[in-house]
């Protein structure tokens, strides 16, 4: 479904640049409705090369152009984003932003209350065309836009719809996950290198286990606890080494990683809120 509107990604690194691979191959956007703006002229050469679409220096004069704006900085960027482009973000146009931590009502203090945003989640795998997405709507974004912005994340993987309180649990399992994962594979390339494997075999194993583990359970929708007991025969290999995860705390820790990540999202939005309030009068 080809949006029909102008986007612009203001600031351009590796997150933007793979919406905007996604939006072209998925055939949702042409170059040409494509803008992206960064203060570096070089990151911009670079994506004109690569893709064929528009770039500018100026982030006020891609929010002014764009029906959809998608505010792709650091968080600890946005405060001066928004005071910058502010002016240009009217009701008429939808704000998505990929920021982590940054609430909506923090956005919506510097832009002005109507304005129409989605707050979004990805990771990182939507690089490779594999991300996994969580969108929450603000209040004054309409259904056409949630489906704008589906549509948007789509072309890189994944979609589901959260409250947004729940994207701080989000952030902690899918967006900070590929992080435990790439730890989990370089420790089974060890395991593997310490049996006697070539780094480079047991790496690529590793890695080619966890997706396979992965696309089998998403393909057969089986329960992950049902699928580790068909490999797991009595007295086996797989059951010996399950022991010894068990022994290690191998799910305590992981539910432990997912909830200390929760946690630090929450504290990292309540800082953005605190520091856009208006300090108290005193009489």
């Amino acid at each position: 479904m080809p949006l029909g509107t102008t986007i612009a990604f203001l600031g351009a690194g590796n997150m933007a640049e793979a919406l905007v691979k996604g939006l072209l191959r998925a055939g949702i956007a042409a170059p040409a409705e494509i803008l992206c703006a960064d203060r570096l002229a070089e990151r911009g050469r670079e994506l004109v090369e690569r893709h064929g679409i528009r770039f500018t220096t100026s982030n006020l004069e891609a929010a002014r152009e764009a029906g959809i704006v998608v505010l792709s900085v650091k968080p600890q960027v946005m405060d001066r984003l928004l005071d910058e482009v502010g002016p240009a973000l009217d009701p008429g146009k939808l704000v998505i932003s990929i920021a982590a931590g940054v609430p909506i009502a923090a956005i919506e203090r510097k832009v002005g209350h109507g304005v129409r945003i989605v707050r979004t989640m990805p990771n990182t795998p939507a690089l490779v065309g594999a991300g996994a997405t969580a969108l929450s709507p603000g209040e004054h974004a309409t259904e056409a836009d949630l489906a704008q912005a589906r549509a948007l994340f789509e072309a890189v993987g994944t979609v589901t719809v959260v409250e947004e309180p729940l994207l701080d649990a989000v952030t902690g399992l899918s967006g900070s996950g590929p992080a435990y994962v790439f730890l989990i594979i370089e420790a089974l390339a060890d395991g593997g290198v310490k049996a006697g494997l070539a780094r480079k075999q047991a790496q690529d194993l590793a890695a080619q286990t966890v997706m396979g583990a992965a696309r089998l359970l998403l393909e057969t929708g089986e329960h992950p606890g049902r699928l580790k007991d068909q490999v797991t025969s009595p007295g086996g290999t797989a059951i010996a080494g399950l022991h010894t995860l068990e022994a290690g705390g191998l799910r305590t820790t992981l539910m432990d990683a997912v909830e200390a990540a929760t946690d630090r999202s929450r504290e990292l939005g309540r800082r953005f809120l605190d520091a856009e309030r208006p300090p108290r009068r005193t009489h």
